[in-house]
């Protein structure tokens, strides 16, 4: 599939700031719905929320009463949905939102409006400075045009990431965005086990962790931060010798101590001549590099061409 370069957006982290970190918050107390509404499934595979031709979805979600319902985001419309299976809905303007106390606040009353109360931890997972979402008054811009650039750009990288996956044959995760950084991931599994993880992570308690890396992984993705226009990101847990000194492609992808991970500038990938050709010589070279180091069975995990 030969996709125009011009499909990748531009999206300076720094121009969009505000509104990432308003537009995370916003998917988390939506995240957190969708998690109190359907049941555990392994490495939290319930929490993320998925891509539709408008914007985010939970997916269907069950009540009691034999209704199902979903929470959806669609950015073209400026507008958050509930339909229900009834018929029934309700939505609201996102531009419209004073801040997240406020979403959080429309948010709950739709749902007690349609029969579907669901009561939820109201706290912030995995950032430093966690604002129970009822009293955050401080995240109020939301630039609709923002969210929807945002949009287009993981329409192109779930595309990309999709292409990725479907050379494993193995155990291997959805294209989904985790609402704690707002990243958009895809996981391989080598099979095996993998020692208990230790690292802590801010507000997320040490057993979503263990659950998140229970198992031998090589994960990729893209996170819109620290800054650029955000990062495409591989990482391998637990990380294998030699590991981030393996040399991957294109020459300009790095191993991030801080970070623990392969990035690739998503700057790179957009302004490249080819971006699909960019981004899936990273995903693969910085998959090798987890692979063949950790010693996985590639011949049954891979799908041959």
């Amino acid at each position: 599939m030969m996709v125009p370069p011009e499909a990748w957006p531009r999206l300076p982290v720094a121009e969009w700031l505000p509104t990432r970190d308003t537009l995370t918050l916003w998917t988390q107390v939506v995240g957190k719905v969708r998690i109190a509404r359907t049941p555990p499934v392994n490495h939290w595979w319930n929490a993320p929320l998925y891509l539709t031709a408008r914007g985010l979805t939970t997916s269907l979600m069950p009540d009691a009463s034999g209704r199902a319902f979903s929470i959806d985001f669609d950015f073209h419309a400026d507008r958050l949905d509930i339909p229900v299976t009834d018929g029934t809905t309700r939505s609201f303007t996102l531009s419209e939102v004073a801040d997240v106390a406020d979403f959080h606040r429309r948010l709950m009353t739709a749902l007690d409006d349609l029969g579907l109360a669901t009561p939820i931890w109201p706290v912030p997972v995995e950032l430093p400075d966690a604002v129970p979402f009822p009293e955050d008054h401080g995240h109020h811009v939301y630039d609709p045009a923002q969210a929807l650039l945002f949009w287009r750009l993981l329409v192109q990288a779930h595309r990309v990431f999709t292409e990725f996956n479907a050379r494993f044959v193995g155990k291997a995760s959805p294209v989904h965005l985790f609402w704690g950084a707002l990243d958009l991931a895809a996981t391989r599994f080598s099979g095996r086990p993998a020692p208990p993880y230790t690292a802590s992570v801010p507000n997320c308690g040490p057993h979503v962790m263990l659950e998140a890396y229970s198992h031998e992984v090589s994960s990729c993705g893209y996170w819109p931060g620290p800054d650029g226009e955000g990062v495409f990101y591989s990482y391998a847990y637990p990380e294998p010798p030699a590991y981030r000194e393996a040399p991957v492609t294109p020459a300009e992808a790095r191993y991030d101590e801080g970070l623990g991970e392969f990035v690739l500038p998503y700057e790179t990938v957009r302004t490249s001549a080819d971006p699909d050709a960019t981004l899936l010589s990273f995903l693969q070279s910085t998959y090798e590099a987890a692979a063949n180091r950790a010693h996985w069975d590639r011949t049954a995990l891979e799908r041959r061409p």
